[in-house]
C-alpha cells in the first residue's frame, strides 16, 4: 500500500474517533468493530450531519462508577468528520458580500483549504490531547505501559506535523499568491510522497482498536484520563451557550485560559466603552455584552488568533492601567480597572503566545524560507497587511498625516488607513490594496501604503511636496526631544490655535520650540526660535505661569504643576544661551 487517498485519511480518524466513543464500557469492542466493518463496505456512506451539540442530560453526568467520554460530544465530532459540516466557519466577516464572487478555480481552492484546516483541527485533537495526555499519564503513574499508547496512535504525530507544519501553510500561501500564482497542482504534486506515511497508520488500526478496548477496560488512570478531556468540554459547554456559537470551540484542544471584562479604548469616542474577553489557549473572542440576556449573553465582535500575537504595555497619563493587543485579524487597545488586573490579563496573554510559540518551535526550521531569518520579520514595514495594524486616536491628531492638511468637518474629514493605522483625509487614502490580515479583501489605504503593497509607481500630481519649515513630526519629536509636554497657551497672541498646545523642544533642533496641536500631528502651528529672549515668571497669583520675551513679542504659558513649570524655564533658558547637547543623553528634562 504505497499511499493513502483523503477519504482513506478521514475514515482513519473517523474511526479512531469512534473508537474512542464506544470504549466506555466492557462491551464496546465489537460494536466498534463492527462500525469499523460497515464503515468500508462498498457503497456505504457515513453517518449523514449531526445537529449543534447536545448538552448531556443530568442522568449522564451522574451516573455511578468512573465518569468516562461523553458519547454525545464524541457523536458530534465523528459526525463533523464525515460530513461537510465542520468546514463551516463562525468567524466573523469570513463570508465574501454579495456581487463580489470569486473566480471557480479560486473558491475550490479555498475550500481544499478549508477541509485542510478542519482535517488539521482534528489531527490536533488526537495527537496533542489524547496521545499526549495518555503517554504523560503512562510516565507518571506508570499504571499502563507507554508502549501500549505509542501503539494506538501509531505515527500520528507524523501525520500532524506533516499537515500542519507543511501541507497546510503551503496551500495558505499559494491561495495568498492567488494573483500572481493561480494554480494547486504543484503544491499538492511536491507533497504527495509524504502521503506514503499513511500506509503504516491504517495498517495498524485493527491492533489500535484493540489495544483501546483492553485498556480502557482494565485500566482506571487510562479512563480518568479521557473523563479529564470530557471536563474541559463541559467548561467550553458553558462558554458555547453564553456566546452562541457554533461548537467549533467545544473541543478538547481548545483551553479557556482567562475570561472577564475590560475597557475598549476608543479612537473616535472621548470615553472607554464595556467588552468582555475569552482568552483561549489558541483564540481570543473579543465580545460586546447584550443589553437583553436572552438566549446568548455576549455578541462575538472579533475572533484573534493567538498565534502571531502581540501584547505590551501602553504608556497613556489619560488612560492609565492599558494595553495593547495586536493579532493578524485585529489590534485592540484596551484599559484594566487596575495595575494589578492588567499585570494579570498580559500575563496570560503572554503565556498563551509563549505555549504555541514552543509548539511550533521544533518545524520552524524545516518551515523557514531559504536563507530567510525569522527576526527579519519583526520589520514595521515587512508587517504591512499582514496583520491588522494600531490605528491612531482621533483627538490625537488635526491634520492629515500625509499631507499635513488640517482636518475640518466639512471639506476634510479623518480616515484611517488600514494597512498602517495613519489618520489621514480623503485625498491621501483615495486608494484600494489587498490586505492579508483581512483576507486579502481590498481595503482603503493611503498612498505610501498603496505604493508599498502593489509595488505601482507614484503618480506625479501625487508625490509629496518639498517639506516646510513647520513639517517636523511631533511623535518623532516627543521621542528625540529634550523637553516636551502639554502647555496651556494664554493670552491672544495665540490666535485660534487653542487653549494649550503640545510643545516640544527637540534634540535636533535644540534652539527651537516647535508648538503643535496634538501629539501626533505632523507640522507645527507655532515655531519660536529660543536664542536670545528672556524667561520670566509670571504672576505671584499663579506660580505656575511663565513667559517668552524678546523686543517686542510676549509668549505667554501655564503649566499643570509648579514642577513642571521650573523645567520648561531651564529648557528654555539654556536654549536661549545659545545651549546645545553633546551627547545622547545630556540635557533631557523631559520624564
Amino acid at each position: 500500500m504505497e499511499g493513502a487517498s483523503k477519504e482513506e485519511k478521514l475514515a482513519s480518524v473517523f474511526n479512531l474517533v469512534t473508537v474512542f466513543e464506544n470504549s466506555r464500557s466492557p462491551g464496546a469492542e465489537p460494536r466498534a468493530h463492527r462500525l469499523e466493518a460497515e464503515h468500508h463496505r462498498p457503497g456505504c456512506r457515513p453517518p449523514s450531519p449531526a445537529g449543534p451539540l447536545e448538552k448531556p442530560t443530568v442522568g449522564e453526568t451522574l451516573e455511578s462508577g468512573p465518569r468516562t467520554v461523553s458519547r454525545r460530544y464524541l457523536s458530534s465530532l465523528k459526525n463533523k468528520l464525515s460530513s461537510g459540516a465542520w468546514r463551516k466557519s463562525c468567524q466573523p466577516g469570513t463570508c465574501p458580500a454579495p456581487g463580489m464572487q470569486e473566480p471557480e478555480e479560486k473558491r475550490i481552492v479555498q475550500e481544499l483549504l478549508e477541509t485542510e484546516q478542519a482535517y488539521v483541527a482534528r489531527l490536533h485533537l488526537l495527537d496533542q490531547v489524547f496521545f499526549q495526555e495518555l503517554l504523560k499519564e503512562a510516565r507518571s503513574s506508570k499504571a499502563f505501559p507507554e508502549d501500549v499508547v505509542r501503539l494506538i496512535f501509531s505515527n500520528i504525530s507524523s501525520i500532524y506535523q506533516f499537515h500542519a507544519q507543511f501541507f497546510l501553510p503551503e496551500l495558505q500561501q499559494r491561495l495568498d499568491d492567488w494573483t500572481t500564482t493561480p494554480r494547486i497542482g504543484d503544491v499538492i504534486q511536491k507533497l504527495a510522497p509524504f502521503l506514503k506515511m499513511y500506509s503504516e497508520y491504517v495498517k495498524n488500526f485493527e491492533r489500535a482498536i484493540e489495544l483501546l478496548a483492553t485498556w480502557t477496560d482494565k485500566s482506571l488512570p487510562f479512563q480518568e484520563v479521557l473523563t479529564r478531556i470530557q471536563e474541559r468540554l463541559q467548561e467550553l459547554w458553558e462558554v458555547y451557550q453564553r456566546l452562541g456559537l457554533e461548537d467549533d470551540i467545544v473541543d478538547p484542544s481548545n483551553t479557556l485560559l482567562r475570561e472577564g471584562p475590560v475597557l475598549k479604548i476608543s479612537f473616535r469616542r472621548s470615553g472607554p466603552m464595556e467588552r468582555y474577553l475569552f482568552l483561549f489557549n489558541n483564540m481570543l473572542l473579543y465580545c460586546v455584552p447584550r443589553v437583553i440576556q436572552v438566549g446568548a449573553h455576549f455578541q462575538v465582535r472579533t475572533r484573534i488568533d493567538v498565534a502571531g500575537m502581540k501584547v505590551r504595555e501602553l504608556t497613556d497619563a489619560e488612560f492609565p492601567h492599558s494595553f495593547l493587543v495586536s493579532g493578524k485579524q485585529r489590534t485592540l487597545e484596551l484599559q484594566a480597572r487596575s495595575q494589578e488586573e492588567m499585570i494579570s490579563w498580559m500575563q496570560a496573554f503572554q503565556a498563551a503566545i509563549d505555549q504555541i510559540e514552543k509548539r511550533n518551535e521544533t518545524f520552524k526550521a524545516a518551515v523557514q524560507s531559504p536563507g530567510g531569518d525569522p527576526q527579519e520579520q519583526e520589520l514595521q514595514s515587512e508587517e504591512l497587511g499582514l496583520r491588522a495594524p494600531q490605528w491612531v486616536r482621533d483627538k490625537m491628531v488635526t491634520m492629515c498625516m500625509r499631507c499635513r492638511e488640517p482636518f475640518n468637518a466639512l471639506k476634510r474629514r479623518r480616515h484611517h488607513c488600514r494597512a498602517c493605522g495613519y489618520v489621514v483625509c480623503a485625498r491621501c487614502s483615495d486608494y484600494r490594496a489587498e490586505l492579508k490580515y483581512d483576507s486579502n479583501r481590498p481595503n482603503r489605504v493611503c498612498l505610501d501604503c498603496y505604493t508599498f503593497l502593489t509595488g505601482n509607481v507614484l503618480p506625479e500630481d501625487k508625490e509629496d511636496k518639498r517639506r516646510g519649515i513647520l513639517e517636523k513630526g511631533s511623535a518623532a519629536g516627543s521621542e528625540q526631544s529634550l523637553m516636551c509636554s502639554f502647555l496651556q497657551l494664554v493670552g491672544d497672541k495665540w490666535g485660534k490655535s487653542g487653549p494649550r498646545g503640545w510643545c516640544v523642544i527637540p534634540r535636533d533642533d535644540p534652539l527651537v520650540l516647535y508648538v503643535y496641536a496634538a501629539p501626533q500631528d505632523m507640522r507645527a502651528h507655532t515655531s519660536i526660535p529660543l536664542l536670545g529672549y528672556q524667561v520670566t515668571t509670571g504672576s505671584q497669583a499663579d506660580p505656575r505661569v511663565f513667559q517668552l520675551q524678546q523686543s517686542g513679542q510676549l509668549y505667554t504659558f501655564k503649566a499643570e504643576t509648579e514642577e513642571l513649570r521650573g523645567r520648561w524655564v531651564k529648557a528654555m533658558e539654556r536654549a536661549a544661551s545659545g545651549w546645545s547637547p553633546r551627547g545622547p543623553n545630556d540635557g533631557d528634562l523631559s520624564d
